[in-house]
Formats: C-alpha cells, structure tokens, sequence
C-alpha cells in the first residue's frame, strides 16, 4: 500500500489571507499537521526589498505548537516583485527582496526557499525574459548556498508565465544555473495543465526533486484532495516508488476555501491520513 510520513505534509497559510497567522497556526495544530511552508505575504508577513518583519517571533509561534517551518515561500506571484523584472532600478529590488527572503529562511529554520521564474512581459521575446531569470536565479543560488538554504524552482502555467511551464523549461534553467543550490519542486497543478505525470519529473530530475505543491487539481485548480479528479493513491506510489521523502507543500489557493481555510484544511488531512504510516 501507498504511504506517506505524516511530517511530509506541509501546511500552507496562503489561502488563510483573510485570517490572522494565529489563527492559521491554531487551525494546523488541531488539523495534527507538523510541518509548514511559510508564505510570506501579508498580512501573515511582511517582507520587502529594504526590511521583513522579527522572524524569531513567527518561529517561535510555530515552535510552541509543534510546528517546523521546513520551507519559506516568499510572495512572488500576485506581488509586485518578480525573478524576471526588466526595468534596472526595479530589477534591483526584485533581486533584493529575493536575497532578503534566503536570510528569512535562515532566521526561519527553514531549509528550502520555493521560488519560481517569473514572467517577464508578455509582448517580449521568451529568450530575453530567459537571459534575466536565469541571470537572477544564478545570483539567488550563489547567496544561497552561501547561507546554507537549498532553492526549490518550480514550473508554472501558462497564462502565469513564458519562461519555465513545462518540464522541457525546467531541465533547461536547471542546467543553465547548474548549482548545488538550486533543485526542483514539482507543482502538481502546473504538471498537469502541461500535460505531464510525476513519474515524467521524477524520470528526469529523480533526486534533485527536494519539495512538491502536492495538490489536487482538475487539472487547474491548487485544490484539496477529494476536490479534483487527481488519482490520490496512484501519486503516493509513484512517490514510494521513487523514493521520495520530502515534503508535500499544501498549496492551496482556489477561493472557495478563503471563508473557512481551517475546515478545508482538516478534510484534507482526512484524505491524506488514511496513507500515514506514523
């Protein structure tokens, strides 16, 4: 049988927006959750390209729940900071926040930084939006492994980006940044709208896969398991199957569940559990 270590499961607070983060570090203790993935958005957390907010005191809110934060995520999708930025002044800042978001991990205790290439401008060229990415990610990886934090790229869809959304994309940045540094994270969802399976992934990049946004999908959709039309089982043996033990982000940020992210949370834990061998 499929199974999962129950530590694998990593909650995610962003579709707790609308919500204080104590109230999404109380709703994951009782849904038995042990390990996180920080976003770093506000209101939960501030963060930008000049100051981010006391880290020891999110860290220690975490702590005195039982609660490892195993990945920071730094806002970088519906944010006014992108890896492919374009303009000088705003593409030094972009590069900052980025390096700022490395140092909060560290003051985290997290282990890995979730990242993704951002998406340039959509009336330029794929190879000039590229250059920049790959560029800033280079930057990113050298600062990373400085501070000891493993950078986990993951691919997105389409209408989110031209740059990496499929894995062809991916293994290309991957060895072009060619750095200990920076790994992959497998974002079910993008998976899926691209066409491909987690054994395609695993088949390409096997160990380097060190984080996933496991999620159900239809194959839009960064659902709750049960919500989308995702063989459930089937992945968690192509994860046994590969041997694969890291952890599984919940990212979960379809709206339907922003007015009671708690209960979606706990019927998620339900969907897992049944696979939890500890």
């Amino acid at each position: 049988m499929a199974t999962l270590h129950r530590r694998q499961v990593a909650g995610f607070n962003i579709h707790y927006l609308y919500y204080p983060v104590d109230y999404f570090f109380d709703a994951q203790q009782r849904a038995g959750i042990q390990s996180l993935e920080f976003w770093g958005g506000a209101p939960h957390f501030w963060m930008d390209y000049m100051t981010y907010d006391n880290c020891q005191i999110i860290r220690r809110k975490a702590q005195a729940r039982g609660l490892d934060i195993a990945v920071f995520n730094p806002e970088s999708c519906a944010y006014h900071y992108q890896v492919a930025a374009q303009e000088p002044d705003q593409r030094k800042k972009c590069i900052q926040y980025f390096k700022n978001g490395i140092q909060i991990a560290v003051e985290l205790g997290a282990r890995y930084l979730g990242i993704n290439s951002g998406w340039g401008y959509w009336n330029e060229s794929k190879e000039s939006a590229w250059a920049r990415s790959a560029d800033t990610l280079s930057q990113l990886a050298d600062e990373a492994q400085r501070a000891g934090i493993t950078i986990a790229m993951e691919s997105m869809r389409p209408e989110e980006t031209k740059i990496v959304n499929n894995l062809k994309d991916a293994k290309r940045m991957f060895d072009e940044i060619h750095s200990p540094a920076l790994k992959i994270l497998i974002d079910t969802c993008a998976m899926g709208v691209a066409g491909e399976s987690l054994q395609d992934w695993f088949d390409v990049f096997g160990k380097d896969v060190v984080h996933m946004h496991f999620v159900d999908a239809r194959p839009y959709g960064h659902l709750i398991w049960g919500d989308g039309c995702y063989p459930l089982e089937q992945f968690i043996q192509t994860l046994n199957d590969n041997g694969y033990e890291g952890y599984l982000g919940q990212e979960i940020t379809d709206s339907r569940y922003f007015d009671d992210p708690a209960a979606a949370d706990m019927r998620n834990m339900e969907n897992l559990s049944r696979f939890f061998s500890d």
